[in-house]
């Protein structure tokens, strides 16, 4: 009897032309092998930054002196701070750090050129929307510097004694909604979204993958139901889910981690319905697309990665590219983070939420219209 060979170049050669073969039937696959690691070398080359720079500042001044437009030229020198509006009062500079359009606003008092020449050290005002510590530090660190440096320039002769004596202002920051830069309040209810992204796209993903490949699909097709009725039925029981998620993640957020909720936890409740629904209209339009449960899982994390990465939930997001922000703007988990750190950290109503949620909704209703239109009453 003739013995087979321990290794046969002909039948490994074999095997190896197979699974090149497997591979370029699969495309969506081979995409993902290549896909993924372009798309993490752009993320983290070019899209990351610990140290962001030119921030959105606002200026309220009482005194437009020549002293107050030296500091301010200082402070925009210093590329940490972009001046984006003159507001007229200390409410719309509330206003305008709870819906988080400016990142600073800069307060420069009346009388200030007067008490300054007086030697009586005036106060300026520094007011941060510190709810990522990250986002603001280094800008906060620069301040007093920059504005005794600026200052520099003009206390010259027989005003050079009032740059001594520890500078000639008092700088006051006031770091608003998170003063001690506990990372916790930041990171933990960014935390909800990430994992209502994660498990609510990656679930439903699998529900019409998972129907083709026990055989089951045949008797959804035999049913006298249309592609919405199946879409939203598939969707409705996993809201049920994510919010027992939304539930764990606020009891550990409160009693766990001390997290402050000076906003309103129905209104909350409310956006997070919006964005669940979002994150399963997602995960719908990838089973219609995928051919298998593999593929539904590849494109799931194909879309998990940018969300978690241009989000701000683990880097500043303004501290990435305009094209980087772009992006991110498109994704529903950046703006939920807004929402959900503006209703906890600052007591947003829902005339601040409004403008973020918009946006979420939107997206869901366009995902959904995709997922429809892809899901075919046949086997092909």
């Amino acid at each position: 009897m003739k013995t087979s060979t321990p290794l046969s170049f002909a039948r490994f050669w074999a095997i190896v032309i197979k699974e090149f073969i497997q591979m370029r039937r699969d495309r969506l696959t081979f995409g993902m092998i290549i896909g993924i690691p372009v798309v993490q070398l752009m993320l983290f080359g070019y899209a990351i930054n610990g140290d962001p720079k030119h921030l959105p500042t606002a200026v309220l001044i009482a005194d437009s002196s020549q002293y107050g437009r030296t500091i301010l030229s200082a402070l925009k020198n210093s590329d940490y701070f972009r001046f984006v509006r003159l507001i007229s009062n200390e409410a719309e500079a509330e206003a305008a750090l709870a819906r988080g359009d400016v990142q600073f606003v800069v307060t420069i008092p009346e009388n200030f050129s007067r008490n300054l020449l007086r030697g009586e050290k005036p106060t300026i005002l520094v007011e941060a929307d510190a709810t990522d510590p990250s986002a603001t530090g280094n800008a906060i660190a620069s301040l007093r510097s920059v504005i005794a440096g600026g200052l520099q320039h003009d206390l010259t002769g027989p005003l050079a004694f009032l740059a001594g004596g520890g500078g000639p202002v008092n700088l006051r920051v006031h770091a608003r909604y998170n003063p001690e830069g506990i990372s916790q309040y930041n990171i933990v209810p960014g935390l909800m979204g990430v994992v209502l992204t994660m498990t609510m796209v990656m679930i439903t993903g699998l529900a019409i993958t998972r129907e083709r490949e026990r055989g089951t699909m045949e008797n959804l097709l035999s049913m006298p139901t249309r592609p919405l009725e199946v879409l939203l039925g598939k969707i409705i029981p996993y809201i049920f889910v994510g919010y027992i998620q939304v539930g764990l993640i606020l009891t550990a957020a409160r009693f766990l981690f001390h997290v402050p909720m000076t906003g309103s936890i129905p209104l909350l409740l409310l956006t997070s319905l919006v964005f669940i629904a979002a994150n399963l209209a997602m995960g719908i339009t990838f089973s219609t697309l995928a051919k298998n449960q593999l593929q539904a899982v590849q494109m799931t994390f194909f879309f998990f990665l940018p969300s978690l990465l241009l989000s701000g939930f683990m880097f500043p997001f303004r501290g990435m590219p305009g094209w980087a922000q772009a992006i991110g703007e498109v994704l529903p988990l950046t703006h939920f983070l807004r929402i959900i750190r503006g209703i906890l950290l600052k007591g947003n109503g829902f005339q601040e939420v409004m403008p973020q949620l918009w946006q979420i909704l939107l997206f869901a209703m366009v995902v959904l219209t995709i997922g429809v239109k892809r899901y075919r009453k046949t086997l092909d």
